[in-house]
């Protein structure tokens, strides 16, 4: 008997197979099954690259691929085990982006095109220092678990190049 390696799997991919092994890795870890809508959701999420609303996953892997509750349920999850991280629009609308490594990603959100995109090396450097003396200057004071969110929203004063067009929200998320 020969062995073949099934080809329409999320993992068998050339393009970037690496997050969703990793990512995969991490939820056994936590003791969570990989299912195949869990996988399809990764996919999604590596494709995307910056942050995205449930409504957009669920889109984006099709009405047959999975119902919107699993699709939430998955990301809920994988925000539990911490493989992703929650953004918001200035709306209150969440959105999730897969977070891999210990660097903390900030975004800049368009509050008129509904665009988000990821800040500079340069401000996310400021952004990152300004936000560990906080932290610092609070765990001095005793406090434990010190966490924080940080976004960045505004309106361009020129029409600028366009990042990441989002769908508007469901109604649910108004």
């Amino acid at each position: 008997m020969i062995a073949s390696t099934q080809t329409n799997s999320p993992l068998a991919k050339a393009a970037g197979p690496a997050p969703i092994v990793e990512a995969t890795a991490r939820l056994k870890t936590a003791g969570l099954r990989i299912t195949q809508p869990r996988l399809r959701i990764l996919a999604v999420l590596v494709k995307r690259g910056l942050p995205v609303s449930i409504e957009q996953i669920h889109d984006d892997l099709g009405i047959r691929a999975c119902d919107l509750v699993t699709v939430y349920r998955c990301v809920a999850a994988f925000e539990e085990v911490g493989i992703v991280r929650r953004t918001f629009l200035h709306n209150g609308t969440g959105l999730y982006a897969l977070c891999l490594d210990a660097r903390t990603r900030y975004h800049l959100v368009d509050k008129i095109g509904q665009t988000v995109e990821e800040l500079d090396a340069e401000t996310s450097t400021l952004v990152r220092a300004a936000l560990a003396e906080a932290e610092a200057t609070l765990r001095a004071r005793g406090y434990t678990n010190v966490s924080h969110i940080a976004e960045f929203f505004g309106t361009p004063s020129v029409v600028s190049r366009p990042a990441t067009k989002l769908a508007p929200a469901s109604a649910a998320n108004r």
